[in-house]
């Protein structure tokens, strides 16, 4: 009887700077840049509360998804960072961040890669509370709860989130995917795009083949080939064939589809930022993911672990 193979065992190579980065993540000095624009242009009408930039704005509602605060509370949080730094600028009320949340373009930063990009995508359900759930908590009713359905692509270089999407719970994944791709500048080559089998459709493979990139998507158990009458679906007719001669296990390692476990780590962090929204509106809620977003990937530049196999 055959044994198992050993686990691969990994070693981290730069505990040294990743020790540093997971320090500076503690660090309040990472969200507050002293050059920054704080104060908008100012409106000039009276009793108006004072303008404040889009930077002001998505600096204030990070201290609030990272602390998990309400409204009020990043309001006087905020004000109290500021006065201990001896920054004498005013700070955004409850209302104005709550107004401005709903319009607010959120800045995402993120390095790029070096080479041709790896897109890994999943897509995961985050709940959100409802107008039945408050019901719930105020009169004891019946819950009714309500999901969006969070889309991503990460760069599996860099492991920083490229693409974000979010929709109702009743859209599935495959139609998702081309907007994640219109994402990336169409000037920026994409080398493969890794999803789950539920992006096997040709919607999928015909968006991924017109960005020349190669689809590493397992066909269906009940796949069959289709017609040959474009690029997307000879290649996808390529891994059916592949997987029906060799097996899938032998397709997942040659192909390089365990790679796509990154993405649902990079989801779970996600939702360690919370496991539900706490926004009310469906603006609201999308700016509340893009502020997650933008937080990850902000850790991410701090540094990430280095690992190499080891015998």
């Amino acid at each position: 009887m055959m044994s198992k193979p050993k686990p691969t065992r990994y070693r981290t190579t730069n505990w040294s700077s990743y020790n540093a980065a997971l320090k500076k993540r503690g660090s309040l000095t990472v969200w507050f840049d002293p050059s920054m624009t704080w104060e908008g242009l100012p409106t000039g009408r009276r009793g108006r509360q004072p303008g404040y930039s889009d930077a002001a704005i998505q600096t204030c509602l990070t201290l609030k998804v990272l602390f998990g605060f309400a409204l009020r509370q990043t309001t006087g949080f905020v004000e109290s960072l500021l006065r201990l730094v001896g920054f004498a600028w005013s700070v955004p009320d409850f209302s104005t961040l709550s107004r401005r949340q709903k319009s607010l373009r959120v800045d995402i930063p993120y390095r790029g890669s070096d080479g041709p990009l790896h897109l890994l995508i999943d897509s995961t359900g985050i709940k959100v509370e409802g107008e039945g759930e408050w019901h719930t908590r105020k009169h004891g009713a019946s819950k009714h709860r309500i999901w969006r359905k969070l889309h991503i692509g990460i760069d599996e270089g860099s492991m920083e989130i490229r693409a974000v999407e979010m929709t109702g719970n009743e859209i599935g994944d495959a139609p998702v995917l081309p907007v994640l791709l219109e994402q990336i500048p169409d000037e920026e080559d994409i080398a493969s795009v890794t999803a789950d089998g539920a992006y096997d459709t040709r919607i999928s493979h015909e968006t991924i083949a017109s960005r020349g990139a190669q689809a590493v998507i397992p066909p269906r158990k009940n796949a069959r080939p289709w017609r040959p009458t474009s690029a997307g679906a000879i290649a996808r007719n390529e891994t059916l064939r592949t997987c029906r001669h060799l097996g899938r296990a032998i397709w997942r390692r040659w192909s390089g589809y365990h790679r796509r476990s990154r993405v649902e780590t990079k989801m779970h962090c996600i939702k360690l930022l919370g496991q539900r929204l706490t926004a009310r509106d469906f603006d609201r809620q999308i700016t509340e993911v893009h502020i997650r977003v933008a937080i990850l990937n902000r850790f991410t530049a701090l540094g990430i672990p280095l690992t190499r196999a080891v015998a």
